[in-house]
């Protein structure tokens, strides 16, 4: 884990970046590039730890999370830099486009995401020594068929685009908004059988610490080791990454926007409920039952 410092040095590599076409020569000295620079710099040492007892995601405070409460008061804005100044006829077009786009982002995430969970199931059983029982063979296989039929809707989003006049490609809006409702309604389903899986020790495994001291901690890698072929301090890990991606503050945010990115779960009930070929299904089922009506 980088501190603020590590994290601005890193991006002053030789890169070249032009902003507004102009070549930046450094970009924490830049006035506007590089104040976003320094606020992510202050967001490494906010959880930044010099033992290395937590992952990057442990402890977050709130202030550190990518959304936040913007209040512009007394502020200048140039008439060229308003987006849509008074182009009121765009607005429903703009609305419906950001929803679009941020359901597709969502569910490409919930895509990436679902595979991790998955992952981290498969791992922990194996440290835990129990990937061969019933059960969690069994979890871990709801679990993958969910994570496939999530990264079928995003294929399936971007397969089946629209190429617009400009040239520029839309995903499919019943594949887009259908995905992105089954990926957000059923989340809850791959933590709940990730936790199963993994047990308690999710909240009550020692720290990264307690390994280190050297009173304590070779009791702590011998007691942490469930699986003779993989190291205790291994399946220590796991358990505190399982924790902080959903178990935690950071499991408890991603939860809210799983749900809420692109506009709540009925929106896109709606928009798929628009997009989904009901008279093709009426007919086929019209066709069936053998009386013209």
């Amino acid at each position: 884990m980088k501190t603020g410092a590590e994290y601005l040095a890193s991006i002053d590599d030789g890169r070249r970046v032009w902003f507004e076409g102009e070549l930046v020569d450094r970009i924490e000295d830049h006035p506007i590039l590089g104040a976003g620079a320094t606020l992510i710099a202050e967001g490494y040492d906010k959880v930044y730890d010099p033992t290395g007892d937590h992952s990057p995601f442990s402890d977050v405070p709130t202030d550190a999370y990518p959304e936040s409460f913007v209040i512009l008061e007394d502020v200048f804005v140039p008439t060229e830099r308003v987006f849509l100044d008074g182009q009121t006829r765009y607005a429903t077009v703009f609305a419906h486009s950001l929803g679009l786009w941020e359901r597709l982002g969502g569910l490409s995430s919930m895509a990436d995401g679902a595979d991790l969970l998955v992952g981290l199931a498969q791992l922990i059983a194996q440290a835990n020594g129990t990937e061969s029982v019933a059960h969690v063979r069994d979890k871990i296989d709801d679990m993958l068929i969910q994570a496939t039929l999530i990264r079928a809707s995003l294929e399936a989003a971007i397969t089946h685009c629209h190429v617009g006049d400009n040239g520029a490609a839309f995903p499919d809006e019943l594949y887009t908004n259908a995905g992105k409702y089954y990926a957000a309604s059923h989340y809850d389903r791959l933590v709940q059988s990730l936790h199963d899986i993994a047990g308690g020790s999710i909240v009550t495994a020692p720290s990264l610490a307690d390994l280190r001291n050297p009173e304590i901690g070779p009791a702590v890698r011998k007691y942490m080791q469930a699986n003779p072929e993989i190291d205790g301090e291994i399946r220590l890990r796991l358990f505190h990454l399982i924790r902080d991606i959903s178990a935690d503050t950071y499991g408890g945010w991603r939860l809210v926007t799983n749900i809420q990115a692109g506009g709540g779960l009925y929106a896109q009930k709606i928009v798929t409920r628009k997009w989904y070929p009901m008279d093709k299904a009426v007919a086929q089922a019209k066709e069936l039952v053998g009386v013209p009506f």
